[in-house]
């Protein structure tokens, strides 16, 4: 019988507000991430918002570890402060830089205007902030050691191994016990940023599930239906408007529209230059800046491009809006006029933020096209865009229905997360493989189907798949 046990706090049968617990059976634990519920999943019965209060005792709490800075994995962080944590927040050094940036912009957007109480919070999450290199044990305490290992999902994610040992894991046969959070991992070609590498032992895998039952299109494929997604905009003299998280898909989509626009081809017959590419956060204008800052961490096809006087994220055609009045004059002047551009507009699922006003005004104009690269939960308008724009249905946004009869795409090839086959080939290429896995971040399908993935590869592992 094991010592420890885990803890569910957040997706476990679902895909945001993820957040789970290692407790020992003295009552110590260890947190790893601390996530806001979006979407459907704000709610238990589909009515009522889920409070982002901490619901669990934080008493025993050591200390927190983020695997990467989404706000589905750290945006209940102010609230485990104001529950009484004053333990360490251990995190790379790429999420140390960012967090403070994602979780300034989430309190303002959504839990107040009050920029000293802001400023006091962050205060608070920085001095309790302790930066850990990867690859390097931590100890937590005597008999109990954390690892970051890169996970490939964005700049500064990892993953997590978990070492007991000593008094701490009687019930091992060897006195050791390996525990793996799988935070979000990338696959294995995600711009800018080296694959993850499989952890040499896991007794206990924690992994993620968000596409578990299916597998994404490669690299080369996806930039080439980004481009002839480009060349739709530059003939139909329309907007290709991009609903994205601001950090992670939209630096991968400017690094991929770099390399287009640098292999362009004169005589395609279409005017490049033209084209506008157009980033309407001004928080992603910012982490993108970070992750210029932070290009040694990057991998080495990017930093050859750096080397050979190329900019991936800050190339010419490039644009960022900053103010409201230029965010509204932007979505005014596309509308109006017959300029070509793509727009990375902030609002990764459309419940809210200025992909909003662009999806009011553009939706029903056919030059115009919508693509989705990210996952779109369930009970957001995204999802429904999603589900019901090809066949020329409809959407409501702030209470009013809009028609889509713009086109509607999914490059599934720029998801940031691993699918069916990296996550199945993560765990066989430990060289222990683990006795249980335990599934989270995943809709019920995505879980069942990589459960039995999971069991036709290695038949002896014990998979949880229903929390």
């Amino acid at each position: 019988m094991r010592d420890f046990s885990i803890l569910h706090h957040g997706a476990a049968d679902g895909v945001t507000g993820s957040c789970h617990e290692l407790r020992l059976a003295d009552g110590r634990a260890l947190l790893v991430d601390c996530g806001l519920f979006q979407g459907a999943e704000l709610s238990a019965d589909g009515a009522s918002a889920r409070s982002p209060e901490i619901d669990f005792p934080v008493g025993g709490v050591m200390a927190l570890v983020v695997t990467h800075v989404h706000i589905d994995h750290v945006g209940r962080i102010p609230y485990l402060l104001a529950a009484g944590f004053r333990g360490p927040i251990l995190c790379s050094e790429a999420s140390a830089m960012l967090l403070p940036l994602m979780l300034e912009d989430a309190l303002a957007v959504g839990a107040t205007s009050d920029r000293q109480l802001i400023a006091r919070v962050l205060g608070q999450i920085e001095r309790q902030m302790v930066v850990l290199p990867y690859k390097t044990w931590h100890a937590l305490a005597p008999g109990w050691r954390v690892k970051l290992q890169p996970a490939g999902h964005i700049l500064g994610s990892a993953y997590v191994e978990v070492q007991l040992h000593d008094g701490l894991a009687p019930s091992s046969p060897d006195g050791e016990w390996r525990v793996v959070f799988s935070g979000d991992l990338g696959a294995p070609y995600t711009a800018l940023l080296p694959a993850p590498r499989a952890p040499w032992r896991g007794d206990v895998v924690v992994l993620e599930s968000t596409y578990g039952d299916r597998l994404h299109a490669g690299r080369s494929d996806r930039r080439r239906q980004l481009r002839l997604l480009v060349e739709r905009a530059l003939r139909n003299r329309g907007t290709v408007l991009v609903p994205a998280f601001s950090i992670g898909r939209t630096q991968e989509l400017l690094y991929d529209l770099e390399a287009i626009i640098a292999a362009r081809d004169s005589a395609d017959g279409f005017d490049w230059s033209s084209l506008e590419v157009i980033v309407d956060s001004p928080l992603a204008a910012r982490l993108t800046e970070s992750y210029r800052k932070l290009r040694h961490l990057w991998d080495a096809e990017a930093r050859r491009r750096v080397a050979h006087g190329r900019h991936p994220l800050a190339f010419e055609q490039l644009y960022t809006v900053d103010t409201h009045a230029e965010h509204l004059a932007t979505v005014d002047y596309l509308t109006r006029t017959a300029r070509p551009a793509l727009v990375i507009a902030a609002g990764g699922m459309c419940t809210g933020g200025r992909v909003v006003n662009y999806l009011k005004a553009m939706l029903g104009d056919a030059r115009h096209d919508v693509v989705f690269v990210g996952y779109q939960a369930a009970g957001t308008p995204g999802a429904a865009i999603q589900k019901y724009g090809p066949r020329g249905g409809y959407v409501e946004l702030d209470g009013k229905r809009y028609d889509i009869r713009a086109a509607v795409h999914t490059l599934g090839g720029y998801s940031a997360h691993a699918d069916q086959g990296d996550l199945v080939r993560f765990l066989k290429r430990m060289r222990h493989h683990p006795a249980e896995v335990r599934l989270v971040h995943g809709d019920a399908p995505a879980r069942t189907a990589l459960a039995a993935a999971i069991k036709a590869e290695l038949p002896g592992v014990r998979v949880v798949r229903s929390i």
